[in-house]
């Protein structure tokens, strides 16, 4: 799954590819900003870390992986 992610006072959004599912980026989301200083961290499929400071997340877009088609696309009937 793609993660996009704004920071404040970046203008540039980070872009994650991630195997967690929505529902985990958006709990660890929520418990980071539980916490008065929670610190966001998303695993990426590279085993590496993103580590954000939970007060700077502007948004998360959250996009589900798409099966993409092989071939032409054409059906016949």
């Amino acid at each position: 799954m793609q993660v996009r992610i704004g920071v404040q006072s970046v203008p540039k959004e980070l872009v994650v590819d991630t195997a967690q599912s929505a529902d985990e980026v958006q709990q660890a989301l929520a418990e980071a900003l539980a916490d008065e200083r929670g610190v966001f961290v998303l695993k990426d499929r590279r085993s590496g870390r993103i580590v954000i400071p939970a007060d700077r997340v502007g948004y998360l877009e959250i996009s589900e992986d798409e099966q993409r088609s092989v071939g032409f696309g054409t059906q016949y009937t």
